[in-house]
């Protein structure tokens, strides 16, 4: 029997009255684990007007109890950090370690969540003009809602929630409908951490009830993470209706490899950064760049990829777990496929991985090419898989050339052992988030997460100081208070000499 996945509307869960409904899978065997049905255009509707009802007391709450209240949560978190993780792995497919590290980066946005007080103060000048001052206040906008990605069904949200609702909104989350459990234990014990009921609202579905989100009068603002082509989709059609939108897209991650690099560090980190999660990251490195003579070590690496070895969730000697879907599988080995057609070699095949006992799952093993160039469509395109690529230039001007030139610009690293390679690297690379002997360089929540060019569509990013600024507006008073109004007479004023 399968789980029926609630919405929370109005502090209340429900079934939903939609006639769609959606089958959420295991990765492993595409067995039914649980079935929702979609939000109805009035549920949506219920579920923004429910926010914002709730929101005109909330902004009124002073902001230290709105610290405290994500201080009692990021405590509830922690102490069910395992049962999350373990509901997550079930319905993702990742390992238990995956599942872990993606609870865990949510968490720390919590964290940050609770230090609201602080990235809430304005700015004061005395005096901007003979008896006048200025200041400025920090403000809600209202409601906001989030539309997140199958990847990072704790992480993701975590990165929105608790911030918009800490700034003093109320907030609409629609999660992917390929995961849908895991966000509604967060929102299950954000009630239980004493938010007030109505705040925080879950609805799930489709592409309808994600229309209904972005046409929404009373929708202040929206946050997404998710493809290129819906991203795009998102950031028109919420602007269009007049929102404020920040839409984090696809991305084509390059690691550049110098020569004096460690070569075994370089490898390690090569290996997990590119099939770690099967690859299904927004900050995966894909794409591998070998400077000179560190091309030697491609055979090594080739070694290395292929001792990982997929498998279930609590495998604890699996290295990662199935693609989410059967569609997603599809793609990658199409996109394996045409790689070997258009002429790269392809080193490592993990087309026909299977694991025993689930050869009905959404499998690939890890898959390796060299030789590969920019006009082929493994380059081009966001496999979102465990395959990478490497390509083999001559210098670290060539490096930057090719990556400045890729239409993404999520994150990027360098590994190298000479400063003066690292600086030229980080100043002149346009890449939004660069890491240095760091393959994945994913900043922690007190920066802001700055994905460049078409993997971020919008002005303010994620989590940090860019998100406070994202979900509040600034209001500035400028003020005279003349001397003569000041009321003279015993017990009024003190008499001024």
């Amino acid at each position: 029997m399968t789980t029926q996945v609630k919405h929370l509307i109005g502090g209340e869960y429900t079934d939903g009255c939609g006639e769609q409904q959606i089958l959420v899978t295991n990765p492993a065997d595409n067995g039914p684990i649980a079935q929702l049905n979609c939000a109805t255009e009035a549920e949506v509707n219920q579920a923004v007007a429910s926010a914002k009802s709730a929101q005109q007391q909330w902004r009124e709450t002073p902001v230290s109890d709105r610290a405290r209240l994500m201080l009692r949560y990021q405590h509830l978190l922690k102490e069910n950090h395992d049962r999350i993780a373990k509901v997550l792995a079930q319905e993702t497919g990742k390992t238990i370690a995956d599942a872990k590290g993606d609870v865990w980066r949510g968490i720390e946005v919590a964290e940050q969540a609770a230090n609201i007080a602080s990235m809430m103060m304005g700015e004061t000048a005395e005096n901007v003009a003979r008896g006048i001052d200025t200041y400025s206040y920090i403000q809600p906008l209202g409601v906001c809602a989030g539309i997140t990605p199958f990847n990072f069904p704790a992480m993701i949200p975590l990165w929105m929630f608790p911030m918009a609702i800490a700034c003093g909104n109320g907030f609409v989350l629609k999660p992917s409908e390929q995961d849908p459990m895991t966000p509604m234990l967060l929102a299950q014990l954000f009630e239980e951490a004493g938010a007030p009921k109505g705040l925080l609202n879950v609805v799930h579905g489709a592409k309808e009830v994600v229309d209904g989100i972005l046409t929404h009068p009373d929708i202040k603002a929206i946050s997404f993470v998710g493809s290129v082509p819906v991203g795009q989709y998102i950031y028109k059609t919420g602007t269009e209706n007049l929102k404020r939108v920040q839409a984090f897209a696809g991305a084509k991650n390059h690691m550049v490899v110098m020569p004096d690099a460690d070569k075994d560090t370089v490898i390690n980190q090569l290996v997990g950064a590119s099939v770690g999660a099967a690859g299904q990251r927004c900050m995966a490195i894909s794409v591998a760049v070998f400077v000179g003579e560190s091309k030697q070590w491609i055979p090594e690496l080739k070694e290395a990829l292929a001792k990982v070895r997929p498998g279930l969730w609590d495998d604890e000697e699996a290295g990662y777990g199935p693609l989410i879907n059967p569609a997603a599988k599809a793609r990658v080995l199409e996109l394996i496929q045409a790689g070997k057609e258009e002429g790269a070699n392809c080193l490592l095949d993990g087309s026909d991985f299977t694991v025993e006992g689930y050869e009905s799952g959404n499998w690939v093993g890890p898959t390796l090419f060299s030789g590969v160039t920019p006009e082929m469509r493994i380059y081009k395109e966001e496999i979102f898989g465990p395959v990478l690529c490497t390509t083999e230039v001559e210098t670290l001007a060539d490096a930057i050339a090719l990556i400045n030139a890729n239409p993404f610009g999520n994150g990027t690293s360098i590994f190298t052992n000479s400063g003066a390679a690292a600086r030229k690297y980080q100043h002149e690379i346009e890449v939004g988030q660069v890491g240095i002997n760091v393959p994945i360089p994913v900043p922690l929540p007190f920066f802001s997460f700055t994905g460049w060019k078409n993997s971020f569509y919008g002005d303010l990013h994620a989590y940090g100081k860019q998100a406070v600024r994202f979900y509040t507006e600034t209001k500035t008073i400028t003020a005279r208070w003349p001397e003569s109004g000041i009321v003279a007479g015993q017990n009024l004023t003190i008499a001024l000499k």
